[in-house]
């Protein structure tokens, strides 16, 4: 059987079908048939502004907003259980939380203006950068840096694993609100959870009546093997993704040969000059 769509359930009325038709272009990125943006018709598939890319930067902000969080809830556990980082604790209290919201809808903005190809290179320098530390700092050790250095790179890196995965797919539109909305939801409640230690995890340890700050307390160390082993999975992803993106640009493989040559030979030496360094 053929899956549902949303355009069956609307009236046959030839507006409304244009309108939705509209809104999965510009959801997807693309121009509808017709479209007077620049005063001139356009046909199907014609890349319109970049700010129509914004489903995949909100997935992207949103990622970095969940990580930000887990990341603050971890360091605020540390910091009760360490009396020399008072000063530290009373920090992190008094960040305003007003402007997390509005570091979402900014980094939102960027992302959609970036777009997925200049995404894509963030995604592979920066993983490069990150092999490079991780072997620099020996086998089973890893440094906590990766985590404020890589929120850029990891909001790159969900946006063009999203336009890759969900490029020419049936019911993209969908399927971009619907990771845009499940997105949304994870970093509000990433925020609320961040929120609730901030302001009464001191108090439920000590009582112990609270569940989900007694779940934190017996398995809260287990935060950055869950960031770093996430992280991972992301990155290789995005990484696939990138290369994918980029490669899609090359009309042969002599042309593809000429850009990763070079790159590839620049990078190994930024490499090995960077752990020479350290």
């Amino acid at each position: 059987l053929k899956m549902f769509s949303l355009v069956s359930w609307l009236p046959a009325l030839p507006g409304l079908a244009w309108g939705w038709a509209l809104l999965d272009a510009l959801l997807q990125g693309e121009s509808p048939r017709g479209w007077h943006g620049d005063g001139l018709g356009t046909s199907w598939g014609t890349p319109v502004t970049r700010c129509c890319l914004f489903p995949t930067g909100l997935v992207g902000a949103c990622a970095v907003s969940v990580l930000c969080s887990l990341l603050k809830v971890y360091l605020y556990m540390q910091c009760l259980n360490s009396p020399k980082r008072q000063a530290e604790k009373e920090a992190i209290q008094a960040q305003r939380w007003v402007l997390e919201p509005l570091h979402v809808v900014v980094l939102t903005g960027v992302l959609a203006l970036v777009g997925s190809r200049v995404a894509a290179l963030v995604v592979l320098e920066f993983s490069l950068r990150a092999v490079s530390t991780v072997l620099s700092l020996g086998k089973g050790a890893h440094s906590s840096q990766l985590y404020l250095l890589c929120q850029y790179s990891l909001g790159c890196g969900v946006s063009c694993s999203l336009s890759f995965l969900l490029e020419g797919a049936p019911h993209g539109t969908c399927n971009l609100v619907l990771a845009a909305g499940l997105a949304g939801l994870l970093a509000t409640y990433a925020r609320r959870l961040a929120h609730h230690v901030c302001t009464l995890y001191e108090l439920h340890s000590r009582a112990r009546y609270c569940g989900v700050c007694i779940l934190l307390l017996a398995a809260g160390h287990g935060i950055p093997r869950l960031l770093r082993n996430a992280l991972a999975v992301t990155f290789a992803v995005a990484d696939l993704a990138a290369v994918a993106l980029i490669n899609r640009d090359f009309l042969s493989t002599a042309e593809a040969v000429r850009f990763w040559m070079p790159l590839t030979i620049c990078y190994t030496l930024l490499v090995i000059y960077m752990q020479g360094e350290k």
